[in-house]
């Protein structure tokens, strides 16, 4: 069973994208708070936050774009009602 994610046992998780979407503003806010710190640490840390930035919108894009060639291919998803999977096994 999937603790974040919607699948059968758990009809009322999350899109992939949406989980990411929410994490990657909270990193955004939490860099507006030490980015005017300019401490090694801070300069460290912020650099860190930033590649983590940008690979997680690579992630959103690959995510989004899943999504949508399932969309196309399938039509929405009815997981999050009971419905069976679009792709593999139920």
């Amino acid at each position: 069973m999937t603790k974040f994610l919607v699948s059968d046992e758990n009809t009322t998780g999350y899109k992939l994208e949406d989980i990411l979407l929410a994490l990657r503003s909270d990193i955004v806010k939490r860099c507006e708070k030490v980015a005017d710190d300019h401490r090694a640490e801070a300069l460290h840390v912020m650099a860190n936050n930033m590649k983590i930035l940008g690979m997680m919108t690579e992630c959103i894009h690959l995510a989004m774009d899943s999504s949508n060639v399932l969309n196309k291919a399938f039509g929405p998803s009815k997981s999050g009602a009971g419905g069976p999977p679009r792709i593999g096994k139920p």
